[in-house]
């Protein structure tokens, strides 16, 4: 019997995007989520959460559910995983497509300090400097350990650490607007943004809004991973699929 079922690596709404195409066209889809979520937004399809328990274990997956093809749409910045999907499907023969929305590049008007960790964005924060931070709940000690820096921490779910008492945390889920990321912003006394390089449309609406009040950005670089089969756009991810599944 020929294998037909898709592994989607996913955690991110490009992957609920295309497991909810899949599924609509007829295709035996499994999703697989890191469980680091309290209350996830779920796809379409079959759901599985937690960890494979690293290459060896995601091996075992592959081979156990017959998967004939894996889609990493996991963040970009999820190197660990995409490295550990590229190892696996390496050795167990399984083709891997990896669905990645381009970076955000600079525009006119933009003024941005691009730099390759939080560690590093933090560290070239200037004195007194009031910071919307929207790099996740887990790449906050670097900015909550500087004392002479405050602002505002924005994430999906709460975080690890209380925060100290010149941040705030504000939890809220995108898609954001430019003229609610503008207000933020300004009824904040935000003077800097920092993030990473997410990409997507889903939270840009912060950049126009940096752009548009003239507010310096730290970005955080995208983490180099393996190289694998890339695609960033739906039409391509089908093509693809239909050509494994239908040689």
């Amino acid at each position: 019997m020929p294998r037909d079922r898709l592994l989607i690596l996913g955690g991110t709404r490009d992957a609920r995007e295309i497991a909810d195409v899949l599924v609509a066209s007829g295709r035996n889809v499994v999703t697989s989520l890191a469980g680091v979520t309290a209350q996830p937004l779920l796809p379409a399809g079959e759901v599985r959460v937690g960890g494979f328990g690293g290459v060896a274990g995601l091996k075992s997956y592959l081979e156990t559910a017959q998967i004939a093809l894996v889609i990493d749409a996991t963040h970009p910045f999820a190197a660990r995983m995409s490295a550990q999907a590229v190892a696996a499907c390496d050795d167990c023969r399984v083709p891997l497509l990896r669905f990645e929305r381009p970076p955000w590049t600079a525009r006119a008007g933009d003024d941005w300090r691009i730099v390759d960790s939080a560690t590093q964005a933090a560290s070239v924060l200037p004195r007194g400097a009031r910071v919307l931070l929207t790099t996740g709940r887990k790449d906050l000690d670097p900015f909550f350990a500087r004392s002479d820096i405050s602002g505002i921490a924005r994430m999906i779910e709460e975080p690890p650490l209380n925060p100290p008492s010149n941040w705030k945390i504000l939890r809220e889920r995108p898609p954001f607007t430019v003229p609610d990321e503008m207000a933020l912003i300004s009824d904040n006394a935000i003077t800097h943004l920092v993030t990473k390089n997410a990409g997507g449309r889903a939270t840009e609406a912060k950049l126009h809004a940096a752009r548009e009040l003239r507010i310096p950005v730290v970005m955080i670089a995208r983490p180099v991973k393996p190289d694998a089969p890339c695609v960033a756009a739906m039409d391509n991810l089908l093509a693809v699929v239909e050509g494994v599944l239908c040689p």
